[in-house]
């Protein structure tokens, strides 16, 4: 399963090159991973790039669309000690900057936007989590089933001059967990960005109401007797804190490679529950894309 984002136009990639020196504005290309399904990415990682385009090439295309292939290393369950690679297609199409299918972002809209800002609500796909994730620890453990995830999120850019990106982002599962769970971010271009190199970093806190913290590192009484886990319940509060890295390199006029990497760690409740192997996760992802 993958994701998948547009990239700044041409002529929007001249002008970050120009100004580089003072402060690197790039573009992002994709990256694997579940659309929302539960990773050490930052949803942030998931469009990054998609709000300076605008601010910095106002003529966008009709149609933006990119296609392509790509990997992650990442844990098979949040709080794994054990990893596991995926694969799969990259898909993005975007029609002006109103509708947007795509592997990282899902189905959407903007339903409200302006030259350096947008409100986008979207429907993307959870995997969930099942024992056969991972039988060592999660045998008895009730299973996260596969659902669909409405996603109300918001992007600012500061300027051009200061182009950091403020992100919020508020995810309901609508079956699976049947809980709710966001993230506060920002992320910035970053120096040694040009016309065929862009980079991206910035951290990442999210936060989960007691539905979902507790059908992903709760126990209940069945749960525990079936696991051998003790009893567990956690409260809605702080998830995790988390950092992430975007890159781009652009080969020629249509092919693009992009990595992703991030690390996430669990805190609180989330970090003791008998279910969490390991705090702190990572992921490694790379893409190789076609846009037209």
């Amino acid at each position: 399963m993958t994701a998948a984002r547009p990239l700044l136009s041409p002529g929007a990639r001249r002008f970050v090159s120009g100004v580089s020196a003072c402060a690197a504005l790039a573009a992002a290309g994709a990256r694997d991973a579940s659309a929302q399904t539960p990773s050490p990415l930052g949803e942030w990682q998931y469009s990054a790039g998609v709000p300076l385009e605008k601010l910095y090439d106002p003529n966008i295309s009709t149609w933006n669309i990119s296609v392509g292939a790509a990997m992650t290393l990442q844990p098979r369950y949040a709080g794994s000690d054990r990893y596991r690679v995926m694969g799969g297609p990259n898909l993005d199409i975007r029609y002006r900057d109103l509708f947007f299918l795509s592997t990282g972002e899902g189905l959407g809209a903007n339903v409200l936007r302006g030259p350096n800002w947008r409100v986008s609500l979207s429907v993307g796909y959870d995997l969930g989590r099942r024992s056969a994730d991972d039988i060592q620890h999660l045998n008895g453990l009730d299973n996260i089933n596969a659902a669909p995830v409405m996603k109300l999120a918001a992007d600012y850019v500061i300027s051009k001059e200061f182009p950091l990106v403020l992100r919020a982002d508020i995810r309901r599962s609508l079956g699976g967990s049947n809980g709710w769970v966001g993230d506060f971010s920002a992320y910035m271009p970053l120096p040694g960005s040009n016309e065929h190199f862009f980079w991206f970093a910035g951290p990442t806190v999210s936060f989960a109401d007691s539905r979902y913290m507790n059908s992903w590192f709760g126990v209940n009484q069945g749960a525990a007797a079936r696991s051998g886990l003790p009893a567990y319940s956690s409260g809605a509060g702080i998830k995790s804190f988390g950092a992430g890295v975007t890159m781009a390199w652009f080969l020629n006029k249509h092919w693009f490679v992009t990595i992703d990497g991030a690390i996430e760690q669990l805190v609180g409740r989330a970090a003791r529950s008998p279910i969490t192997q390991q705090s702190t996760n990572g992921v490694f992802d790379m893409s190789v894309n076609y846009q037209f």
